[in-house]
């Protein structure tokens, strides 16, 4: 009998080639102004690309990459937000190849579907969705930058739209991200209504678009909504509080936004309270959505984390909506948070051990590239080739997702659970 590859060590290799075709990419002389990228940070812009992170080891992208280099690393944010698989399951139902059980399992699993059913549907919808709000997106960002040059002006546009739809973080807008632009009102909202987008994931879109009803969405539509809100909202009135008039409004509405996986910044983070950092780094952790172009341990897991939490001290089963949550989904949410944190703390100490740094600026850099964000301190050009390393492998493991990676080590994957009873142990806990 054949041996079946396991989907998710196939969905991590997809990743993974894409990355080394943008190193390769990226480090040819023709993709910068001057002589080339050493391989190091080709292969790091390259994984924060695809992963969309936005972590870079150039301060100025505008000013280091070529046109070429530039569109590169467009195509690498574009492939990475919807995936290999994604796209070419789409190309594929294009021309009317038979899309198999193989390839269907594959996007099911890409896309964190619970079942096979519309699969092909929803890649379909998924990318007719990205490209219209990122043409709308590409529009109204044209009108922001239309004192550039008519090239510049649509390069930079288009650039930015894809970049934020994608919540990659990325930009060529020069070495202080969106700090220049902290007072244009169209640009702050265009930006942050495309995070949104794209952080919410599409099939809440499509619930919403097919129900048309906030009463009718299904539940998984209701926690993602109202755990969105509420954690905009913490992160607004949070960052204002803290750090007081030294930023304003529209900085802590638009940070709260972009901390949520996205890591454009409209503040100089080097300059921010240590209590303001901490705030940042949560909201990172936490990230967007399932299904979505986000990253982080996602607002299904922080939710199932805290109704696990109450149903336990108040000794009653865990329901929401009426609605009892299975045990696998908190088995899975604890599995998830557990060794994300693990991930992180592993992380913190190498950089700190590496390079010296400063606890606050570790954690920053360490949660930015495993949530996919981007946000840094100013240090990441810095880092010496051991941290460069690991922060890439961080964030690739942060893209491919980390269930996913824990996954890949299954080799019984495919095979059904053995109906075996086991007499009950019960341990001492705490």
């Amino acid at each position: 009998m054949k041996k079946k590859v396991s989907p998710f060590i196939i969905i991590p290799l997809s990743f993974f080639t894409i990355i080394v075709i943008g190193t390769i990419l990226l480090a040819l002389p023709i993709s910068t102004k001057d002589k080339g990228l050493d391989i190091a940070d080709a292969f790091f812009i390259s994984t924060s690309s695809v992963t969309i992170t936005g972590l870079s080891t150039i301060s100025n992208l505008a000013n280091t990459l070529s046109l070429f280099g530039k569109i590169v690393l467009l195509l690498l944010i574009q492939i990475g937000g919807l995936s290999v698989i994604t796209i070419s399951v789409f190309f594929m139902s294009v021309i009317g190849v038979k899309i198999g059980i193989d390839n269907r399992l594959l996007v099911k699993e890409t896309l964190n579907q619970k079942s096979l059913s519309g699969i092909v549907r929803l890649v379909k919808k998924t990318i007719k969705y990205t490209f219209i709000v990122e043409g709308i997106g590409f529009v109204i960002n044209m009108i922001v930058f239309r004192n550039l040059p008519f090239g510049d002006n649509f390069l930079i546009s288009l650039f930015h739209s894809v970049s934020a739809f994608n919540n990659a973080g990325l930009d060529l807008l020069g070495d202080t991200s969106l700090q220049l632009y902290s007072n244009n009102v169209l640009l702050n909202v265009n930006t942050s209504l495309l995070i949104i987008f794209g952080g919410i994931g599409f099939i809440v879109v499509d619930d919403i678009m097919d129900k048309k009803s906030l009463r009718k969405l299904s539940i998984h539509s209701k926690i993602v909504l109202k755990m969105n809100i509420l954690l905009w909202i913490f992160g607004v009135l949070t960052i204002k509080i803290s750090e007081g008039n030294s930023v304003t409004f529209m900085q802590s509405v638009f940070m709260s936004v972009s901390s949520r996986t996205a890591g454009f910044s409209s503040i100089d983070m080097s300059v921010l309270k240590t209590i303001t950092l901490l705030i940042i780094s949560f909201l990172m952790f936490v990230g967007a959505s399932p299904a979505s172009s986000g990253g982080g341990i996602k607002v299904t897991t922080l939710y199932t984390l805290i109704k696990s939490i109450m149903s336990y001290i108040t000794g009653r089963k865990t329901i929401t909506s009426n609605r009892y949550i299975s045990e696998e989904t908190k088995y899975k949410a604890f599995i998830l948070f557990s060794a994300s944190s693990i991930i992180v703390a592993t992380g913190i100490v190498l950089l700190t051990i590496f390079d010296n740094l400063e606890l606050a600026a570790s954690l920053i850099e360490v949660v930015s590239a495993f949530s996919n964000t981007g946000l840094s301190v100013g240090v990441t050009p810095t880092l010496s080739i051991a941290s460069k390393v690991i922060l890439a492998l961080i964030m690739f493991i942060g893209r491919s997702g980390v269930l996913t990676t824990l996954m890949m080590f299954n080799k019984d994957w495919y095979k059904k659970k053995r109906n075996v009873e086991y007499i009950e142990e019960k341990l001492l806990i705490g």
